[in-house]
């Protein structure tokens, strides 16, 4: 049996002594994405953070059955690819030559890009549509290109798990669908996403799984049909929610804020 691309159990992280994610257990398989919904603070970008081994943390973390910590930074890179919340970039460099660099845990030290890593970056620039973009100075770019941009650049590393951290936040509607039809696109190819939403509607459409968590644990985790009940969303988020099952599968849509005391 194939060992799932990431395995968490009771994966636990504290800071200053207080627990901000508490005995999480997790497995992604390959053709998966799961959404991690939940409101602020709710543990799910330090989740992926303590998955990757970016951070400290208690309990069992595996990416392909091996465990984290005792995999070399290379080793982690080829399997498991990190798109962060964070979209600054320090240094003036072209689109095409930003994206490239994903092709580093996949080239021998001090070797040229192969035809394989200039293919790689082109597919991945036309997946997140930059390719019109390749010489464009990234720092000139757009809150929400360099999103597009900082994106590609995961997909070229090619690494068969995706963590991404809001994703789609300020891109516009076209490109935030384009984003998790690439995701989609990942998954189908033999892959897993794992991608923290507060977009409940692309939540609902794309993800195979949610987990949804609250204070730091995952309160439901399932099909997003399952999980994004009115009931939960007003308990979770605070909020009234029109849900419907449609032909293009299900649509979420938060309407107004609960109101105290009201049945959802």
């Amino acid at each position: 049996m194939t060992a799932p691309l990431l395995s968490l159990d009771g994966l636990t992280v504290r800071f200053g002594g207080r627990e901000v994610v508490t005995g999480v257990s997790l497995d992604v398989c390959a053709g998966e994405i799961v959404g991690l919904a939940g409101p602020n603070g709710a543990g799910k970008t330090t989740l992926m953070r303590a998955a990757l081994g970016l951070l400290p943390a208690a309990g069992g973390r595996r990416l392909g059955g091996d465990p984290v910590m005792r995999l070399a930074p290379l080793e982690r890179a080829r399997r498991a690819a990190w798109l962060p919340q964070d979209r600054d970039v320090a240094w003036p460099l072209t689109v095409e030559r930003l994206v490239a660099l994903g092709r580093s845990p996949r080239r021998p030290t001090g070797a040229g890009f192969s035809a394989a890593d200039r293919a790689a970056v082109s597919e991945a620039m036309a997946l997140t549509d930059v390719a019109g973009l390749r010489h464009r100075n990234v720092t000139e770019l757009s809150g929400g290109e360099r999103a597009r941009v900082l994106a590609a650049r995961a997909f070229a590393q090619a690494a068969p798990l995706l963590l991404a951290d809001e994703p789609t936040a300020g891109l516009d509607p076209a490109h935030a669908i384009e984003m998790m039809a690439a995701f989609r696109r990942h998954a189908d190819a033999g892959g897993a996403v794992v991608v923290a939403l507060h977009d409940l509607g692309l939540a609902a459409r794309w993800c195979t799984r949610l987990a949804l968590m609250q204070g730091g644990a995952i309160l439901a985790d399932g099909p997003p049909a399952a999980v994004l009940t009115r009931v939960r969303i007003a308990e979770v988020y605070g909020v009234e929610a029109h849900i419907a099952e449609t032909d293009d599968g299900l649509i979420v849509q938060p309407t107004a804020l609960a109101r105290k005391g009201a049945k959802p």
